[in-house]
């Protein structure tokens, strides 16, 4: 390092069954990443001290200094308090009132910002990908769940202390299928990941699905989106039927947010729209039509997500660089 102090920004994704922190130049170019698996089965000091570890990492490979740091940002999921930094409740790691603001500000002696981690994966669209310049941005990222996230004249718009837009917990059909979140009939339980694995599973077992029936069976785990992608294009088209069903269905849904709320701009992302961006497109645009009052949907743009893996770390670094 030159003897001059060099400021960077660290955005860290705690998503999923990995983690990421991606260290940020002031300009916001990658000057390293670092990856690692979160141990979920360990308990939250095994996850917080991973997470230590692995933005200790990123810092040494972009050669920076813990005190040359400008602040962190972080996309988590769950239930979060944004005023005090506090994650109420993940789910996903077994936590309940983990102070992680706290925390990372002790370890690391920097500013720290907490953003729900779909929140923070629109808020990177917005500043850095197809959502640039939107006036209202609505971000959907279809996958395990569904996530939302909506920026409204520069600012993620969100609760009096959490994060708004959950949208994958829109009632979408009275009286269905049974919802992690305790209701019935929410768009994730009909349109989620899980639920199209769900119905292409059933088929396989029908014999309609031969392609996933040799490479899957009736294994859920097994049945991630690539997967689904490839039977599609090796002919199983009732794998295309039943995913094209759960687009349409998020399309609808979206449309009546639309009618709310009037965006310029739609971004989608995740795992599905990445493995058949096409297909999911073309759906949702098609259901958004059927919803959607037609004054809206005509300044209306459904764009595909342009940052990948990034959109999360680089909103949260963005939402750090920001904070006041």
């Amino acid at each position: 390092m030159s003897k001059r102090a060099r400021k960077a920004w660290v955005g860290f994704d705690l998503g999923g069954t990995k983690m990421m922190a991606v260290v940020f130049d002031q300009q916001f170019k990658v000057l390293a990443t670092a990856k690692a698996k979160t141990p979920v089965n360990e308990g939250a000091k095994a996850v917080l001290t991973q997470i230590r570890l692995t933005i200790r990492e990123a810092l040494h490979a972009a050669k920076i200094a813990p005190r040359a740091l400008s602040g962190i940002g972080v996309g988590c999921p769950g239930v979060l308090d944004l005023d005090t930094g506090v994650i109420l409740e993940a789910p996903n790691l077994a936590w309940r009132r983990v102070p992680l603001r706290r925390l990372l500000g002790r370890w690391f002696r920097c500013r720290v910002v907490l953003a729900n981690d779909v929140d923070a994966g629109t808020y990177g669209e917005y500043r850095f990908g197809a959502g640039q310049n939107a006036r209202t941005l609505l971000g959907v990222f279809p996958g395990t769940g569904i996530g939302g996230g909506c920026v409204y004249e520069g600012k993620l718009l969100r609760g009096k202390k959490g994060s708004a837009m959950e949208i994958g917990h829109i009632p979408a059909r009275e009286n269905s299928r049974l919802c992690g979140c305790g209701k019935r009939g929410c768009l994730e339980a009909l349109a989620g990941r899980l639920a199209i694995s769900a119905e292409v599973a059933q088929a396989a077992y029908r014999g309609e699905a031969p392609y996933i029936a040799t490479h899957a069976g009736s294994d859920l785990k097994k049945m991630k989106s690539g997967l689904l992608a490839k039977a599609i294009k090796a002919g199983d088209a009732v794998v295309a039927r039943i995913l094209g069903d759960a687009m349409r269905l998020l399309g609808r849904t979206i449309g009546g947010v639309v009618n709310l709320l009037a965006p310029d701009v739609i971004v989608l992302g995740g795992g599905l729209v990445e493995a058949m961006p096409q297909l999911v497109l073309k759906e949702v645009k098609a259901g958004v039509q059927e919803t959607a009052m037609s004054s809206f949907t005509r300044q209306l743009n459904v764009r595909i997500a342009k940052l990948g893996d990034n959109a999360t770390a680089l909103g949260a670094a963005a939402l750090a660089a920001e904070a006041r």
